[in-house]
């Protein structure tokens, strides 16, 4: 780990916004209370990277709690420290692996999840580290709301293929979908918050897929 990881993920640790590891444990099933002070829907982005989204939804929704969760402390460290800057109290940063994400979430704690532009672990010897694998796919079901919502957005058509088919394994009902996110109907200030990550992909004039979902049948 370079110099500048390290610092970063030094500094990480004293932001009142990130919690790390069993820091997080004691707020499962009270996040809104004792660390947002308020009653407001929760809100997760998971595999956030930098925390574009978390931070930029955040700034969009006051009346919403936002969480993004990483494990990598040297990439929370940008969203931790520009909402820490700009005084956004409404988002927050878990440092975590998210298999553990049981451990730190109630049951039906959570209103929405977000996954921007993970790692595809394209390999089949790596299925079951996807983030839509199944295994992943009944966590998030154990900790939304019944009606609460999924969201993907990523530029590998491999992995949304993927995704789609385990949508469609579970027959879980799709309220939105798209292969091209940028020349479809779908485009609010939502959709075109862009990571890091994304912008290089759209300089390549590269195709932005999407999918919104329900585990509610």
């Amino acid at each position: 780990m370079g110099k500048d990881k390290l610092r970063k993920f030094a500094e990480v640790g004293t932001f009142k916004n990130v919690l790390q590891l069993d820091e997080g444990k004691v707020l499962k099933g009270k996040w809104a209370s004792s660390h947002f002070g308020n009653d407001h829907p929760i809100v997760l982005e998971l595999a956030c990277g930098k925390g574009e989204y978390s931070v930029n939804l955040a700034r969009l929704f006051p009346d919403k709690n936002f969480i993004g969760v990483d494990y990598k402390g040297n990439r929370i460290w940008r969203g931790a420290k520009t909402a820490l800057e700009d005084g956004i109290d409404n988002v927050a940063f878990l440092r975590i692996q998210i298999e553990t994400i049981l451990e730190y979430f109630e049951e039906g704690e959570v209103d929405e999840i977000w996954i921007t532009f993970p790692d595809p672990q394209p390999q089949d010897s790596r299925e079951k580290k996807r983030l839509t694998n199944p295994r992943f796919l009944e966590r998030y079901q154990t900790i939304l709301k019944p009606d609460g919502l999924m969201n993907l957005k990523t530029d590998n058509d491999g992995f949304y293929g993927y995704t789609l088919e385990q949508i469609s394994l579970l027959g879980l009902p799709k309220v939105a979908e798209t292969t091209n996110l940028y020349h479809s109907d779908l485009v609010d200030e939502v959709l075109s918050i862009k990571t890091y990550y994304e912008r290089k992909y759209l300089a390549h004039d590269k195709n932005i897929n999407y999918v919104r979902w329900t585990f509610k049948k």
